[in-house]
């Protein structure tokens, strides 16, 4: 009997990975909502970010050393592991409805080019950038044309995928875009990713759905469940951060900003937890949170829900698989 075939592996490198939603996504090997999700064939060689107490967040769960504390823009680009596969949500705040809206102009917004930077010196298979819906919206659709512009000029054929994450299971109104690179000689022979198609679009999860089983649990026998802010409502109209969830709808988007302010409960008098907020962001119950409940849910909204990341990597790993399979 001929021996089994061994699976590719395909190393990834992580620019900008913070709590590590998007590099548990492209891992897989998690439990969430009683549903395994199944290991990917990713290998996450170099992770980074600039902010200690995400690394301290993502070392927790993936391993110690995992993840390094480093400002890309810095970072000796020729010492980082040339990859197949270079991931990234470069920051939004400056393309976020919410953030400071300083785009192109601002140094944050062009964080981006440290991706290029990578790609011209290691020239990795696929890169996988991530990023807020306002950021298609600015001047008009000239600052996403830019950025589009720039990644191809790195040899890369680039796609922008609009994603709803109700539509991928996600029980959060969240839109992202995915820019997806292929480099140029690649995408010639054999293409590029699919988007997924929408498995939910006519049956959304709700944010019942995903806490409702929290309810009555009020202290830490479920990690961060006990965590809650205590604000007032604002005193005039309606803030943000003072909406009442819809118990049958998919939760209000957890943002990554939230000043105290994160949205109340669909029944229970009071503001959603930190465990519920990283259940509606699709992080499983092990994925735990350590520092004051401003610091965790910041980084649970900045995060990619690892659902959501699943889902394009698992299209990234079909087609690197397809591709290696037509190549023998």
């Amino acid at each position: 009997m001929a021996a089994n075939k061994k699976e590719p592996v395909y190393p990834v490198v992580s620019y900008f990975c913070g709590c590590g939603g998007l590099d548990l996504g492209f891992r897989g090997d998690f439990r969430y909502h009683g549903e395994d999700y199944k290991k990917l064939p990713f290998d996450i060689q170099a992770a980074f970010d600039n902010e200690p107490r995400c690394i301290k967040t993502y070392n927790d769960f993936f391993g110690e050393g995992k993840a390094s504390v480093q400002d890309v823009t810095s970072l000796d680009v020729t010492k980082v592991p040339a990859a197949e596969v270079l991931i990234g949500g470069f920051p939004c705040q400056e393309f976020s409805s919410c953030g400071p809206l300083g785009g192109l102009e601002s140094e944050r917004g062009r964080l981006y080019q440290t991706l290029i930077t990578y790609m011209n010196q290691h020239h990795p298979k696929v890169v996988v950038g991530e990023n807020v819906i306002n950021l298609e919206r600015m001047e008009k659709g000239a600052v996403l044309e830019k950025i589009k512009t720039d990644l191809t000029a790195a040899g890369y054929h680039v796609d922008v995928w609009k994603m709803f994450a109700p539509d991928y299971g996600v029980p959060q109104r969240r839109t992202r875009l995915i820019f997806m690179c292929v480099r140029n000689d690649i995408y010639s022979k054999f293409g590029a990713p699919t988007m997924p198609a929408p498995q939910f679009k006519d049956n959304y999860r709700s944010i019942e759905w995903a806490i409702g089983d929290l309810e009555k649990i009020t202290d830490n026998s479920v990690p961060n469940q006990d965590e809650y802010f205590g604000a007032s409502r604002a005193k005039k109209g309606n803030g943000q951060g003072d909406e009442n969830c819809k118990k049958d709808k998919p939760a209000y988007t957890i943002r990554a900003n939230p000043k105290s302010r994160v949205q109340f409960h669909y029944s229970l008098d009071r503001r959603l937890t930190v465990r519920e907020c990283a259940r509606i962001q699709t992080f499983p119950d092990n994925f735990t949170f350590s520092f004051s409940k401003t610091v965790s849910i910041s980084q649970i909204g900045n995060a990619v829900p690892p659902m959501l990341a699943y889902t394009v990597a698992e299209s990234v790993a079909q087609f690197l698989n397809a591709m290696k399979g037509e190549a023998q």
